[in-house]
Parts: structure tokens; sequence; C-alpha cells
């Protein structure tokens, strides 16, 4: 792994501000920098850089993060790539990683030579005049061919011996290799119309390629028999690059119309996302042989508040869609909408925007079928409703379903919805599914807003000034552990004691940046995401330092008290119980003497 000093003396060199705006134009307004949310939809902007913290947050939809944090989900950089990226710019060198789970150095060389043939494929469409011909018969212009890199893989054995070694292990590793049973090794693509698949950052990882629509002369060799039949679109397989149920083909091209246009459009195949945006509609990516997953899911709602599947009329496209919608249902966020638009039986989105046109493939969205209405249409279609047993059914299939949606609101509004097609009422439902309901009758009003516990300000406190570790000691934490203090949320004080940890650990006080990073993929980091809109909060307050010292040292002062008198209280719960041995007197007389302190001396 990449050394954690490394990490934040990186932080300590690169400017957020300057990172975030090569992508995103901010306006300074105060101490921060604002603008409208790259994550999410909106016209008043809630996104925030403070450049003193070294941190960006989203009061819109919670985005956050350090520097690296930017650059892995607005640019989809890996960690050790947004590391590496940063690092180049304020001239660092990288120490050398090791991770099982990343790719190794073995596989350094793997995207130059991915490359290197997506550059042969594209020189190799310019010479063959019927592989151009083809592509303006699909009304590509050679624009829109530049812009996603088309090109065409000759029909020959071992076309890209410019390009690679075909003896070599990453000859195979590319996935452009095949290797035969008698260890012969050949093209994995000949005559196809190449596509180049592009990860966030733009580097090639992989390739679709579909068959030129002509009769093709199979070879001599044994190898070749039934190539004739190979299907019209192939894709690259699994490597140490590519990872299809993680990437979308087009992403990268489509990230500024997607933002543009409000929505991201899901097709099935890249000739679809093609001809799209020869007509106009950029904003649309497509799976890569395999059925939508979890992954594309998140990737999707990260980029847009509208995300749109597109399936053909016909049986197969119902039964496609239907598969997306049960990968999407864990992934639901309230706030977010996910619709599905079938076009006429017979049609795809490339058929349909040629002879059509954009305009009226866009006014379909009109008519696009939201997430939780497709559900109950296709569940209530294999059911008859006017019967109990229908209606008993109808519930019975609907519950594994159900129980995968956490987005609150989203999950309400469909048991509801269930509720009265089962003609049952929705707290005899949420009893049938075993789910605590969370609706609550509120009497007219307004509540008085609930104050941050003592732990969560001081979370708050450590994540604004660090330095402010000094006036606390963890050992006092640990203490803790097996006492009852009311009004203190178990999980908080884990993080508190994570939290206080990591700080006093490290002389330099890391800032709430540097934090983000320790923690990163880890539970504490996780429940640290909670309180990003804090650092602003506490910010605006403009406290000073002294200020910031008088407040955490009070809300210090307050936690000791409260494991105090917890401490207490669990020795005369246990006197009345069992008696007190001698070390129980001892504690408790140290209890009842002991005041508690407002600061821990400084070393």
């Amino acid at each position: 792994m990449i050394p954690q000093s490394f990490i934040q003396d990186l932080l300590s060199r690169v400017d957020i501000v300057d990172i975030i705006e090569r992508d995103l134009p901010l306006k300074r307004a105060g101490a921060n920098h604002h603008a409208c949310c790259p994550f999410h939809n909106e016209k008043t902007p809630s996104f925030s850089v403070s450049q003193t913290k070294q941190f960006y947050y989203c009061f819109g939809c919670g985005a956050h993060g350090s520097a690296v944090g930017w650059l892995m989900e607005y640019s989809g950089l890996g960690f050790v790539e947004a590391v590496t990226e940063l690092a180049s710019a304020v001239g660092m060198t990288v120490p050398s990683v090791v991770d099982e789970d990343r790719v190794a150095d073995k596989h350094k060389e793997l995207p130059e030579l991915m490359l290197g043939a997506a550059q042969h494929y594209r020189q190799q469409l310019k010479q063959s005049p019927t592989a151009v011909a083809y592509l303006k018969q699909r009304g590509l212009t050679g624009e829109i061919a530049a812009r996603y890199g088309l090109g065409y893989a000759p029909d020959s054995w071992q076309n890209l011996s410019g390009v690679l070694q075909y003896d070599s292990a990453d000859a195979l590793d590319t996935g452009l290799v095949i290797e035969s049973d008698s260890g012969r090794r050949y093209d994995r693509f000949r005559d196809r119309i190449m596509f180049p698949i592009q990860n966030m950052r733009g580097a090639i990882i992989g390739f679709g390629g579909r068959v030129l629509p002509r009769d093709r002369a199979s070879g001599d060799s044994p190898e070749t028999a039934g190539d004739a039949a190979q299907p019209k679109y192939m894709n690259s397989p699994e490597t140490p690059l590519f990872e299809k149920g993680r990437e979308l083909y087009g992403l990268f091209q489509a990230r500024r119309a997607v933002r543009s246009a409000g929505r991201v459009l899901v097709v099935e195949g890249y000739m679809d996302v093609v001809a799209l945006a020869q007509h106009g509609i950029e904003y649309a990516v497509a799976t890569l042989g395999t059925a939508t997953t979890p992954m594309h899911v998140q990737k999707l709602l990260q980029q847009s508040d509208n995300v749109v599947f597109c399936f053909d009329g016909d049986e197969a496209g119902r039964r496609a869609a239907w598969r997306a919608l049960q990968n999407c249902l864990a992934q639901l966020i309230d706030g977010k909408e996910i619709d599905f638009l079938f076009l006429p039986q017979g049609e795809d989105p490339d058929s349909f925007v040629r002879k059509h046109g954009a305009a009226e493939f866009e006014a379909g969205f009109a008519s696009a079928m939201p997430l939780l209405s497709f559900l109950v249409r296709e569940l209530s279609s294999e059911v008859k409703l006017q019967s109990e047993e229908g209606r008993a059914k109808l519930l019975r299939d609907a519950k594994p379903l159900v129980r995968q949606i956490s987005a609150p609101m989203l999950g309400l509004m469909l048991r509801k919805r269930l509720a009265g097609l089962g003609g049952i009422s929705l707290a005899e439902l949420d009893a049938l599914y075993q789910i605590k309901s969370t609706v609550q009758l509120r009497a007219p009003g307004r509540s008085p807003r609930k104050r941050p516990s003592v732990v969560r300000t001081l979370i708050e406190l450590l994540l604004f000034e660090g330095e402010l570790a000094r006036f606390a000691d963890s050992k006092e934490i640990d203490s803790a552990a097996n006492l009852c203090l009311p009004d203190i949320d178990s999980t908080e004080l884990r993080v508190l004691r994570d939290l206080l940890g990591f700080l006093e650990s490290d002389a330099h006080r890391p800032n709430v940046a540097a934090v983000a990073e320790y923690f990163r993929g880890e539970e504490t980091g996780r429940w640290l995401a909670d309180f990003g809109s804090s650092v602003f909060a506490w910010e605006e307050k403009k406290l000073g330092q002294s200020g910031l010292e008088s407040e955490f040292q009070d809300a210090w002062t307050q936690f000791l008290e409260r494991v105090r008198e917890a401490g207490i209280d669990q020795l005369h719960a246990k006197n009345r119980t069992e008696g007190w041995n001698d070390d129980d007197k001892a504690r408790y007389r140290r209890l009842q003497q002991r005041r508690a302190r407002t600061t821990v001396p400084a070393e």
C-alpha cells in the first residue's frame, strides 16, 4: 500500500481548488468556493470547496472528499491512479505499491499496448473501403468515428504483429490474442469494426467488435472451424484492465452531455450509442455484453439524478429490463429517478433514431415508465387481482423485491401501493414483510431542533481542527467501552476513538482531507462521511483558535462527567445484586473524588 505519510505529504502540497477547477469552474464566496454540483442536477449551487481545509462537500447530495477523492469520483480513477496523477502534478514520485487487488507491476505495459492496438485499428479503417462504406451506410460521419475512436480489424490471423509480441504473456493479457489448444496464437478480432472501450480517465481498457455483414471465407487452419458462426458482436474478455461488470461504453465521451441534459440514457449496444451521438443525443452509454450490474447502477446514479434504461419492445427486451430493475433495487436513492423506455417492437435505438430523428426519440422520455410503476405492472400482470389468491401471490412475489430497497421514501411509496392492491393496510403489509415502520404521526407544529450529542460535537471539532486532539485522551474513551452512556451512540463513540487515536499518533495533526484518506474504505470512514458538512458549519462560526479550544474543552468536560456518572451508576447496580469487592470500593472512591478534568496536559 502507499504509505499514509506520503499521502499526507502529497495532500499538503496540492491545492484542491486548482485540481477541481481543471474540470469545474468555481466562484469564490467568502472563505470558500462554490459551484453547481457535478454529481447531481441543481440550479442553485450547493457544492462547496474549502481551500483552508482542502475538502469539498455538496450540501445537496452529500458528495465529499479530498483532492484524491475528487479524481476518483469525477474522473473515475482508481485510488493509486488518483494519487499518481496528483503526485505527478507536484513533482513527487509515488513509492512502489504492493496491492494484490490492483493491477500488478507485470501488467504495467498493458495500457500502452491497448493504445497501440487502437491506433492500429484506426489506421486500418482508413485503408478499408469496405469498412468505411459500412459506417457510412449506418449514417456515421468521420467526425463521430473519430470521436469514439472507431477502427477496423482486418481479416488476418496476426494483424497486430507491429503492436505486440504474440509469444509474450502480455499478448494474452490484453485479451486481443487467443491461444488454441495446439498452442497457436491468433487475433481474437478479425474482419470487425472496432469500438475502443475507455475508462473514466479515457484510457483504453478493452474493445468491442462488430462483424462486417458479408460472407467470410473460412481459413484452412483447424482453429477456424465454426469461425463463420461467430456472434455479430464480440467484446474483450475479462482482463487485468477490463471488468465488464464495472464499465459502461461511451461514459467517458458522455459525461458533459449527461450533466447538460440532466439524464443518462442506457442502451444495449455500442452501435446504439454511436448512432444516437450522430443525431445529437450524446448522453447515451451501453453495458458491455452483460446484464446491468449493481456496480453499473451505482456509477450511473453518480452521474445523474435521472437514469433512463432503453430497451427493445419485444419479449427479450422486457426480460432484460426486468433483470436491470432487479439490480437497481438495492441502489435506489430518494430524490433520484430511474425510468424504463420501451421502443416499438422491432426497433432499437439505432434504427429508430435513423428513421424518426432525435426529436421524436427524445419525445419518448415523456412516456418512460418509472421503476416502481414498471415493477408493480410486471408483478400484477402475473396474477388475478380479482381473487384473494391472486392478491396473496402478488404480495408474496413482491416481498423479496421490496426488502432490497433501502431508500426510505421510495420503499414507503411502493409498500403503500402494494398494500392498496392487496386490499390490506400498510401496517399489515409491514408486519407481513417484517419491516419496522418508520412512519410516525406528529402533531402540527415545528419540533425543536435536537442539539448534536456531545460525542458528535467532539468529532466535528476534531475533523475541523486536528490540533484539538491535544486536549483529549483516547484512553478515557477506552474506559467507557463497557458503560451504559445515555444519549451517547455507541457507533459515534467508536468513531471518536478511532479518530482521536489517529490524530494522537501523528505529531503533525492531519487535516480533514488527510483523515478522509486515512479511513478510506473503512467503516469509520463511511461514518465520518456524515460529518462532512460540519467542516463548513464550524468554519462559518469564525471562532478563532481560542474559541475552538474553549468549545472543545467544554464538550470534553461534559463527556468525562457522563463517563464518571455512568461508572458510579454501574457500581451501584452491582452493589444491589452481588455486592462489591475491594477493587470496586477503591474504584467508587476514585470516581466520587474525581472531578471531570477540563484538559489533558499537552505533551
